[in-house]
């Protein structure tokens, strides 16, 4: 059951801290890691930071969702519209950069400590510690994987931290491709010492399967096409292809009552028994354990609409018809659109609006595309800041697109390749790819190209998008830059050799000389 990893320790116990005075009401760590319960309460805090708003649960979704091509912002709060249009000013701006970065150093603190302690603790099943280890190297990896995506390149603007840090420490700076290569290591310990599933009272927790493809991220991250193949070959034509599928219905993968299902490779656990304040909570025992994307996304009267569509991608998805002569059944559960109730049947609902043209012809409707994956818009008329939706991290349908991309990038047969993205483009009832786009399925160059757009339509404003673009090459050169500017004019703004990375926070640069700030910040 997802639940089980909400056991909370106090978290006072995970802030680095070199006082002398004694509290005899206090636990430390001279005092715990002692048993196999703290080593689990060890662990459980670490997925406690899924759970904090510079991570999954809220800003996170800012940087990999909305400065990508598919999402733009227009929120009053302009400072925040301007982070996720490459106008970056102050370097500390916490609720865009500061924030995201300083809980992912947290969360690679609590994976330190773990990663420190617990080999010294004796454990009746050694089994049982190496799972709580391999969670731990997995969990520091998804961090530092960030940290490389986000906020690395080529300067040495980031620490790689591997044990319990103290006051006053200054770790060297390194550039992103240790970073990755950071993660990499961590995620091959995790491989070796995770198992291949979990029992239900564990659902949610780190497999084998998700150590393999995320492994596979930071290599194609690093066009290490031939790893990544490795990788992906275990979860899709291996002993993953067990345990892995894509559910016959797309919708599946977004709804809080189909969670866990067998499409599922990393899943966030989130719920909604715990309606604490929606506030930082880096200090509370019992933490607010919902999504707050859908507040922050959902339309206006709904939520803040800090986030919203590109109108590209609906037009994009509208290019295609499936065996049926209807339109492809992902565009309905992604977007709220002006046309959702005439192009799909049963699909006036937006949460407690209808779609009609009186609601799409308000002044702070007409025109604009709104978040729908992961709203809690099918089973409630609201969101808020305890959306019990699990984010899918990583899903079994992202790992076969990837497959097919590192199959034909590591040299492999096209046909290998095709037949990947056709068993995706099949669940959702559309031709094989050689009938609609016949190029695609003859020509290494047009497959890859074609990839890029079969990703966005299968994975849109699921946080993929920064990353592709980022691996693609499309930061990298004015054709790129052009591209995305016809999608997104947000990229008029963007800087060749800058803005493919965020600046790191000032106050961190200032702290630590051996942290080099990012090329032209």
């Amino acid at each position: 059951m997802k639940k089980i990893i909400y056991i909370l320790f106090a978290l006072f116990l995970f802030n680095a801290c070199d006082v002398n005075v004694d509290n005899p009401n206090t636990i430390t760590t001279a005092t715990f890691w002692k048993t196999e319960t703290d080593a689990q309460y060890g662990i459980n805090a670490v997925y406690n930071m899924f759970y904090k708003p510079g991570t999954y649960s809220r800003w996170l979704w800012f940087r990999l969702d909305l400065t990508s091509d598919e999402g733009f912002s227009q929120s009053p709060w302009a400072e925040l519209k301007e982070w996720t249009d490459f106008r970056y000013n102050n370097y500390n701006f916490w609720e865009g950069n500061g924030w995201t970065y300083r809980d992912c150093y947290e969360a690679i603190f609590r994976a330190n400590q773990v990663l420190y302690h617990v080999p010294d603790i004796e454990f009746a099943d050694e089994n049982a510690k190496n799972r709580i280890l391999g969670q731990a190297y997995f969990l520091r990896g998804l961090y530092y994987y960030n940290l490389a995506l986000l906020w690395g390149g080529e300067n040495n603007s980031l620490a790689i931290v591997l044990e319990p840090s103290t006051p006053g420490m200054q770790p060297e700076g390194n550039p992103g491709t240790a970073v990755y290569q950071q993660a990499i290591s961590d995620l091959t310990e995790a491989d070796r010492l995770l198992p291949e599933e979990w029992d239900n009272a564990n659902q949610g927790r780190a497999t084998k399967g998700a150590a393999l493809a995320l492994r596979a991220k930071c290599h194609m991250q690093l066009h290490q096409w031939d790893e990544a193949r490795a990788d992906l070959n275990w979860l899709v034509e291996g002993a993953g292809s067990n345990y892995y599928d894509l559910t016959p219905n797309y919708e599946d993968n977004f709804k809080s009552d189909t969670e866990n299902n067998i499409e599922s490779v990393f899943e966030i656990q989130y719920s909604d028994v715990n309606k604490a304040p929606a506030g930082d909570g880096d200090f509370d025992v019992n933490p607010n354990l919902g999504l707050n994307r859908g507040q922050f996304f959902a339309p206006p009267g709904i939520g803040w609409t800090d986030g919203e569509i590109r109108p590209w991608l609906v037009d994009e998805f509208k290019k295609e018809r499936d065996l049926d002569d209807g339109y492809d059944i992902r565009l309905k559960y992604t977007a709220f659109y002006s046309q959702q109730h005439i192009d799909f049947p049963d699909n006036e609902r937006i949460y407690r609006e209808v779609s009609n043209a009186d609601t799409w012809g308000r002044d702070n409707w007409e025109g604009r595309v709104f978040y729908r994956k992961y709203s809690s818009e099918h089973f409630r008329d609201f969101d808020d800041y305890h959306n019990p939706t699990n984010v899918r991290l990583i899903r079994f349908a992202d790992v076969l697109l990837m497959y097919a991309e590192s199959i034909v990038e590591s040299g492999g047969s096209l046909a290998d390749a095709v037949a990947q993205v056709d068993r995706v483009r099949a669940r959702v009832n559309l031709p094989a790819l050689a009938v609609n786009h016949p190029t695609a399925a003859s020509n290494n160059d047009a497959f890859l190209k074609r990839l890029q757009m079969e990703r966005a339509l299968e994975l849109a404003t699921e946080g993929s998008r920064w990353a592709d673009i980022k691996r693609w090459g499309l930061l990298d050169n004015q054709a790129g830059i052009d591209e995305l500017k016809a999608r997104d004019p947000d990229f008029n703004n963007f800087v060749i050799g800058r803005h493919s990375r965020l600046p790191i926070p000032s106050s961190e640069v200032d702290n630590n000389p051996n942290i080099t700030q990012n090329p032209n910040y």
